[in-house]
């Protein structure tokens, strides 16, 4: 049997001299020439406050357009999903031997690599601004082969679907990441092309409510040719998968969530979306092997969003391009009592582990307050209840979790429940790179 390999889902162009966004969007296939709109500020405040309108099951309003399922729930939610969508394109200098034997040099050659991202944050008065905030994956504005310091992109340009010719290029700022979790912002600021679309803020679903066979609709640019929608199905809800991170030296585990949806190359950083049009997870590598078909992964939408929300605390506007989490100091057990429920409402069935406290650190915040042995019945994090279920509710919630803030945790010990209060201080404050 040939090796199974884990594949980051970025697609790349390397030419010698200047490779623009230009000459490479001539080379993505088929573009749509839309004409582009323009509105008054008063139109597009209604407009978006249109796009923000609550949904019934059949509908949804999105002001000047009303999108009917006609039985179709796939067909709604891909297209509401498109209007989330964007393609990345960023452009980078590396340094690479070019030549043969005694006539090798070094060179700098531009390098342009393709993705995909979701827009995530854009309140009506942004989108009157022209601004957003798109997620997209480490790896696709990553290279380290790049000449910069950080070895991001030193340009990058978005595309919303069906706009993907050179006049609607939107640029973007990368705001901060974690190569770690494989989560990047970007920032697009003042741009006439969104404030003329029709986009959504992508709306995002509790990916621990996720079970085997859901729906899963992944949009993205696979190719660079362009923004598209394939469907499939959730095959692991939650799976811990080791694979190299974006720097190409570093091996790490990451939790996934594991899909049949065909993904290819420039998927990377494209949304998973459920049957309501809600992002599940956002697609970050498959299996490459001749033995195995259809074996690709997201990174669940909790951690995700949790990751491009520490981004904006701790990033947008500093210095710091990486992003810190709060750890109390407490190790879980590895082997933890699990079953499965039945929830009658959902149809869904459901794995449950029994989270207990393994040890504390000493000196950490938790230190004294919880105990070995303890059982992890709720955390609550910045207002937030989240129950604990398993042990990743834990790690997820905690991601949420900012200095000066006072967590809650509801435990049984001896059979007994108990409510503990952890203040988060700067010595739980670790780097996350």
């Amino acid at each position: 049997m040939k090796r199974k390999l884990i594949s980051l889902l970025l697609t790349v162009a390397l030419m010698l001299g200047v490779l623009s966004i230009s000459s490479c969007i001539g080379l993505f296939g088929s573009m749509l020439d839309t004409e582009e709109k323009t509105y008054s500020e008063e139109e597009l405040e209604k407009i978006v406050s249109g796009v923000l309108a609550e949904r019934d099951e059949t509908n949804f309003d999105i002001g000047h357009i009303t999108l009917e399922s006609q039985g179709d729930r796939n067909l709604l939610a891909a297209s509401k999903g498109l209007l989330s969508s964007v393609s990345v394109y960023c452009t980078f200098d590396v340094r690479t031997l070019s030549g043969i034997g005694a006539w090798q040099q070094w060179v700098t050659m531009e390098q342009t690599a393709g993705g995909s991202g979701v827009i995530f944050r854009m309140s009506a008065e942004d989108k009157v601004k022209g601004d957003a905030y798109v997620i997209t994956n480490y790896h696709v504005v990553y290279n380290a082969s790049a000449t910069s310091k950080n070895k991001i992109a030193k340009s990058i340009k978005l595309y919303l679907y069906g706009m993907e010719q050179e006049q609607y290029a939107m640029d973007a700022e990368f705001i901060g990441g974690s190569m770690r979790y494989d989560i990047a912002v970007l920032k697009i600021s003042d741009s006439s092309v969104l404030r003329a679309a029709t986009v959504l803020e992508a709306d995002f679903a509790d990916s621990d409510k996720v079970t085997v066979l859901d729906t899963a609709i992944a949009i993205g640019n696979p190719n660079l040719a362009g923004i598209s929608a394939t469907v499939g199905h959730v095959n692991v809800d939650s799976e811990y998968v080791t694979m190299m991170l974006a720097d190409d030296a570093t091996q790490d585990t990451m939790r996934l969530i594991r899909i049949d949806t065909a993904v290819n190359g420039g998927n990377s950083g494209g949304g998973l979306f459920n049957d309501q049009g809600e992002v599940i997870g956002i697609v970050n590598a498959k299996i490459v092997s001749d033995d195995i078909d259809n074996i690709g992964y997201a990174i669940p939408s909790n951690i995700a969003l949790a990751v491009a929300e520490s981004v904006l605390y701790y990033c947008d506007g500093q210095k710091a391009e990486s992003i810190s989490r709060c750890m109390i100091g407490i190790t879980l057990s590895g082997t933890p009592k699990t079953g499965t429920v039945f929830d009658s409402e959902s149809g869904k069935v459901y794995i449950v582990q029994e989270v207990e406290v393994e040890s504390v650190n000493l000196g950490a915040p938790a230190y004294g307050k919880i105990a070995v042995g303890d059982i992890i019945k709720s955390i609550t994090v910045g207002g937030r209840t989240y129950e604990v279920t398993r042990n990743h509710n834990i790690v997820d919630s905690m991601l949420y979790a900012r200095v000066g803030d006072t967590v809650v945790i509801e435990i049984v010990r001896d059979g007994e429940p108990m409510r503990v209060e952890i203040a988060i201080t700067e010595a739980a404050l670790t780097s996350v790179t």
